[in-house]
């Protein structure tokens, strides 16, 4: 059974500015430090991806996997899922969550629930998918408050 792990982060910009970045899948290998490729392969008729294909290589674990993806009308909830079980994960659900403030920033809530294929004690888990959710939030808020950063 999988845990979920939720964390967020306050980005300075739109949450339009954050939602181009988190959709530019070709793009992650460019900011994303594990994604070493990632393949739109289906998209819905609006130009949105609907399935994903990511190539990671995060050290400890490397791995392909294909995510289907669904988005809220407004763009303030972009959630996933795994399609098929990988060679390291039976299941992987997430979320990101966007909330723009007063200020004109963005609160980006990012939740994760991974069933790994191979062994982990719970504690290793916990904290590999700490890991991987402080990094992933820490690089998306440097990708998109970085001026000249490809939008």
């Amino acid at each position: 059974m999988a845990d979920s792990s939720t964390q967020s982060i306050i980005i300075g910009a739109a949450p339009d500015r954050v939602t181009a970045v988190i959709c530019d899948f070709a793009a992650y290998p460019e900011w994303t430090d594990a994604v070493r490729r990632a393949e739109v392969v289906e998209e819905y008729e609006d130009g949105y991806a609907s399935q994903v294909r990511f190539t990671i290589d995060a050290g400890v674990m490397a791995d392909e996997y294909v995510l289907a993806y669904e988005y809220a009308e407004d763009l303030s909830r972009i959630e996933w899922h795994l399609v098929a079980p990988s060679k390291m994960q039976k299941s992987q659900r997430g979320s990101y969550d966007l909330v723009g403030n007063p200020d004109g920033s963005t609160t980006v809530t990012y939740t994760l629930e991974v069933d790994l294929s191979v062994g982990m004690l719970g504690m290793f888990r916990r904290k590999a998918e700490k890991v991987i959710m402080d990094t992933a939030l820490k690089q998306l808020k440097r990708r998109v408050e970085t001026p000249g950063a490809a939008h």
